[in-house]
């Protein structure tokens, strides 16, 4: 029987007080993820870390689906922390960067992702003219694909080829090397001035 791998520990200081804290580091595997890397870390001052690193490498490349009813609503998107997603009927780019979380959810999980944080520049008080009457447009458009009476395209890029659509719906291409150069992998961007054509 096959143990499973034993965790190890690192220390560190924490960003915020400087104390020392101890990481976890536990190896995990995940179907399709493949090879992982569990992380997490807590400091008495209140900070808290976790993310899960994938190890596994593919080939680049984009996945392409066509929401066009509540039922393509259930179908399962898996993103990983270097997946972009992409809506361009909306306008919205969401890259990864230090906060992105690899999760499996659903497109309606992503589309309430997505709300969630246009919801949040609806409450900024410092917008540019425009920008909150953009999002409330944008909020107003996701509940409209919810309810089947819009359609839009979900994309997934992914330079490590972690991410995907599962579905036959789907359509898979396989990125050049300069498409995967230009994809975002270690930075967020958060576009407040553009919020019409940038979300995050």
């Amino acid at each position: 029987m096959n143990k499973d791998p034993e965790p190890f520990f690192t220390k560190t200081n924490c960003p915020l007080c400087k104390n020392s804290i101890i990481i976890s580091w536990q190896p995990d595997k995940i179907p399709f993820f493949g090879d992982v890397m569990h992380t997490c870390s807590q400091c008495d001052c209140g900070f808290k870390y976790a993310d899960t690193m994938i190890l596994t490498q593919r080939e680049p490349v984009r996945f392409t689906l066509s929401v066009e009813s509540p039922e393509d609503l259930d179908i399962r998107v898996i993103r990983s922390i270097s997946g972009t997603i992409r809506i361009p009927e909306l306008g919205i780019n969401i890259e990864p960067g230090p906060a992105s979380e690899s999760y499996v959810s659903n497109v309606e999980g992503v589309l309430c992702r997505i709300e969630d944080v246009v919801g949040m520049v609806t409450r900024w008080k410092d917008e540019p003219p425009g920008s909150i009457e953009r999002a409330h447009e944008i909020l107003g458009s996701l509940r409209q694909v919810r309810l089947g009476k819009l359609g839009i395209t979900i994309i997934i890029e992914d330079p490590l080829g972690n991410s995907a659509i599962i579905s036959d719906k789907a359509g898979i291409d396989i990125l050049t090397p300069e498409e995967a150069e230009g994809l975002k992998t270690s930075e967020i961007i958060f576009e407040k001035d553009e919020l019409p054509n940038h979300i995050f």
